[in-house]
């Protein structure tokens, strides 16, 4: 992808990106500059994840799925997210500073080009100006409530600024988001493209938005703007389109449990990305390098791999995510997504080595994990990659047909006991009463280890969460056993939000308010 700003001013308080050649007058002038300027945002947004604590890992910790993890000489900042317990590494202040500081470039870029939609020569052609804009406005919506999910009050800005911004009202952001997810829903592009937004993407993203705010605020519709019934029907219009399916086999959604080892390399039965499930995904891809300035790779998936070790098509990492084997056992023994989502270490007998893995539970994920071929190099630089650490090449899927189909079903949809049994069916299982609780239950299971989790836990209401995420247990810490506990209080305190970077609450000297149970 094209990169079309600079590099970040660290004097501005919000760590904008100053202006470059590229963003003055005589950039946007012609559609060709357009082209590029929404490039630039979707590369934006790609680099999201690619510090701090990318925002999949980050859901999965916080949720009843995983543990921290990582290695034995590691930073406690996993675990500071893990127990929502600033007190386990009083230094970790800043540990989500990574996040804040990329969500303000990607919003930046995208403010800059919206400001500049005016002056550019669309050559007559509104439709086309229309699906610039929309792109770029769901991907300030796609931002915004990640942000919102993450810290709650944060600055609430749509035209380029470095100022010190205050925080704004929950409402007057998730305002923000579905006005511009609305004008998406109406502007889109009908045309599925990879990687590309389109009016089907908004609408199903807009459901999410939707069963969020409802749930956790206890509102009965979104800010006043969208019901409960358009946000179903705008999933209905989704699945009525006909453009997107379940695969038939679970298991060939994801790299590793679709590949094995098979001479040299590996054999796959992987439906590839862009597959007929895929409703959006951030594309990621095996060009990144440290010198250019490309961070086109998954930064993120090797923070998921085998702590120092390779188990063909297991690749190597840095051991995050350890998984909660009470996860693993909610899976029934029929149910084909369990050995398909979850690696059991001692249950595929692997030979595994955990003397320098903290929290290690003898599971781990295998949705999201690096490749390695059978003489145990990295698949993405045996392919080309220059770094195993940044040339991951899978794609992070956001948005699955599947949810989808169970979003629909849990809005009240007509059909909503044969989407259910569409998903179950899929996964082997047979057919159950469509009621909230199940679908809830199917929700953990089909999306496991996905980014999904928490947030369907914190919808449901934080003493949900909080009763779901508190444990008290043992797990291995450089070989030797250790408790494990997690307090619910923590998660009641802190509402389920997370502390805002330290660093940018004394900057803005008393402008913004650090959120309450990280004081």
């Amino acid at each position: 992808m094209v990169t079309v700003f600079g590099v970040s001013c660290t004097d501005d308080f919000l760590d904008t990106e100053p202006k470059t050649t590229l963003t003055d007058d005589s950039f946007y002038q012609t559609k060709e500059h357009a082209e590029l300027a929404i490039v630039g945002c979707y590369d934006g947004v790609q680099q999201l994840y690619a510090s701090g604590v990318a925002f999949p890992i980050l859901s999965e910790v916080l949720s009843d799925n995983c543990f921290g993890g990582t290695g034995k000489d590691d930073a406690y900042n996993y675990r500071v997210l893990d127990e929502f317990d600033l007190s386990v590494s009083p230094g970790e202040v800043n540990v989500l500073n990574g996040n804040w500081v990329a969500y303000y470039k990607a919003i930046y870029r995208i403010n800059v080009l919206l400001q500049k939609m005016d002056q550019i020569n669309w050559e007559g052609d509104e439709t086309y100006r229309n699906h610039i804009e929309a792109q770029a406005r769901f991907l300030r919506a796609y931002c915004y409530f990640d942000m919102v999910r993450i810290w709650e009050k944060v600055p609430l800005v749509t035209e380029p600024t470095t100022d010190n911004v205050p925080q704004a009202e929950v409402d007057d952001i998730y305002i923000q988001i579905t006005q511009d997810l609305l004008f998406t829903v109406e502007n889109g592009s009908e045309t599925i493209e990879p990687g590309r937004v389109n009016k089907w993407v908004a609408k199903a993203y807009l459901a999410r938005v939707f069963l969020f705010y409802t749930g956790y605020y206890g509102s009965s519709d979104l800010v006043g703007l969208v019901s409960k019934a358009e946000a179903l029907q705008g999933l209905e219009d989704v699945i009525g389109r006909g453009a997107y399916d379940l695969i038939e086999e679970f298991k060939n959604l994801w790299p590793a449990a679709s590949s094995v080892p098979d001479g040299e390399g590996l054999s796959t039965t992987y439906a590839g990305k862009d597959n007929a499930e895929t409703v959006f995904a951030i594309k990621y891809n095996i060009t990144s390098d440290y010198d250019g300035g490309n961070t086109d790779g998954n930064h993120w998936l090797v923070l998921l791999g085998f702590r120092g070790q390779t188990f063909s098509p297991y690749g190597t990492g840095w051991g995050a995510c350890t998984v909660n084997p009470d996860l693993y056992a909610v899976y029934s023994a029929e149910d084909t997504r369990k050995e398909a989502s979850i690696i059991s270490i001692d249950g595929e007998g692997l030979d595994y080595d955990n003397a320098s893995h903290r929290e290690y539970t003898g599971y781990t994920g295998k949705k999201y994990i690096p490749l390695a071929n059978p003489d145990g190099s990295d698949v993405a630089v045996a392919n080309g990659g220059f770094d195993f650490q940044i040339g991951q090449y899978q794609d992070y899927v956001v948005m699955r047909y599947a949810d989808v189909l169970l979003m629909a079903a849990e809005l009240g949809s007509a059909n909503a006991q044969s989407y259910f049994d569409e998903v179950r069916g899929r996964a082997g299982l047979t057919s159950l009463p469509a009621t909230f609780h199940n679908i809830m239950k199917e929700r953990r299971l089909e999306f496991a280890l996905e980014g999904i989790r928490y947030w369907d836990l914190l919808r449901q209401g934080v003493n949900v969460a909080a009763e779901a995420i508190a444990v008290d247990t043992k797990v291995m810490n450089a070989g030797e056993e250790a408790d494990k506990s997690i307090l619910g209080v923590n998660v009641l305190k802190t509402r389920g939000f997370q502390m805002i970077p330290q660093n940018h609450v004394t900057r803005s000297s008393g402008v913004l308010i650090q959120n309450a149970g990280w004081e």
